[in-house]
């Protein structure tokens, strides 16, 4: 039985809930048009904010989706029966953060991304799985003894 109750009960509705979700954090706004303030000047429009658009979060999306907490999203996107939707929700709000480096302070979003796994250097494991980590070295005799210097070497 589960801990929480959910607010969907098939694969259909959880993508309805999720798309929602970023619909919702767009935020809200109508335009209205506004008549020529004097003969011969064009209407114009203005956008009037009803609602203000709000930023991805991982916690809003669980809490919009209808769980109690991360631990109970986290166990149903590892090997629930909604997993792939769920990492594909995940994946877009980390998608809204990764744009958020471009603007002039990503500190935040640096933050939250290395929280959802991101790293600033290079894994080498990652990069390089099948480089050797030892080198091993085989003098072979070639029937010419080496010289220690080059007054040692005659020349014909």
């Amino acid at each position: 039985m589960k801990s929480f109750k959910r607010s969907f009960k098939n694969r259909a509705e959880l993508c309805v809930l999720v798309d929602g979700y970023f619909k919702y954090i767009e935020g809200e706004y109508r335009i209205e048009n506004k008549p020529a303030k004097k003969d011969g000047e064009q209407p114009t429009t203005q956008k009037i904010t009803i609602r203000e658009a709000e930023p991805a979060t991982i916690a809003s999306l669980v809490f919009h989706l209808g769980f109690n907490s991360r631990e109970e999203f986290d166990a149903m996107e590892k090997k629930g029966l909604y997993a792939a939707i769920l990492k594909r929700a995940r994946l877009r709000v980390e998608a809204a953060y990764e744009k958020r480096l471009l603007q002039p302070s990503p500190s935040g979003a640096m933050f939250a991304l290395k929280n959802m796994g991101w790293s600033e250097k290079a894994d080498a494991e990652k990069t390089t799985p099948n480089i050797a980590t030892s080198l091993t070295i085989k003098l072979v005799e070639t029937g010419q003894t080496p010289v220690s210097n080059e007054r040692d070497v005659i020349l014909d």
